[in-house]
């Protein structure tokens, strides 16, 4: 569906945004239990608890509201790192902050991960979209943290890929498939990793 038809269908009311989200998170759960091709817009109804010409108002098809749930999922989880991030007192901290609330939100939303990889293949500019939001973000970040003196200079495009790389892997294992481990102690163990390496130490 094109961006003029969903622009078109921006809720103007906080009523209509309140509903839109209740699909949206109505959505999460049906595309993460089900997936997208066995999910149906009248389970996203039901679970939202509207009719189903309500969902017509907000969105075109179910192809529309899975964009628009990548997007959303994309958006919230920068959201809450950043507020999680937003008073560390230099990068590291921010890296092992970060990393802790990556974590916990993705044991909160654990079908993102089916979501997203998903998107690869039914919504592949959002997909993308989303890597290279955070990429940027994240490379901006380093090269701020490295101007303050906080980190050292490097290539920060492939430093900052790597770290997302690692990140989204340390979600897969501790939030999606098991999420016994407390989320800070992760995120300790990597950002000690993350700062010193893994050379011995009479190398460094």
């Amino acid at each position: 569906m094109n961006q003029v038809s969903s622009s078109s269908k921006a809720p103007k009311t906080e009523r209509g945004r309140r509903t839109r989200r209740k699909l949206l998170d109505a959505a999460e759960i049906e595309f993460g239990e089900k997936g997208f091709h066995e999910a149906g817009i009248s389970g996203i109804t039901y679970r939202a608890g509207v009719a189903l010409g309500t969902f017509y108002t907000y969105f075109e098809s179910k192809e529309e509201i899975f964009r628009a749930l990548v997007r959303h999922m994309s958006r919230l989880t920068r959201e809450t790192i950043a507020e999680k991030v937003a008073d560390a007192p230099d990068r590291l901290t921010t890296e092992r902050i970060g990393i802790e609330a990556f974590i916990e939100f993705a044991r909160q939303h654990k079908s993102i991960y089916r979501i997203i990889t998903e998107a690869e293949f039914i919504a592949p500019v959002e997909y993308r979209d989303h890597y290279e939001g955070f990429g940027r973000a994240y490379q901006a970040n380093l090269e701020k943290a490295a101007r303050k003196g906080e980190i050292r200079a490097g290539d920060f495009e492939t430093w900052s890929w790597s770290i997302m790389g690692i990140v989204v892997f340390l979600g897969m294992r501790y939030a999606e498939w098991d999420d016994s481990q407390p989320a800070s102690e992760i995120a300790g163990i990597v950002v000690d990793l993350i700062a010193r390496g893994i050379a011995p130490e009479e190398s460094k």
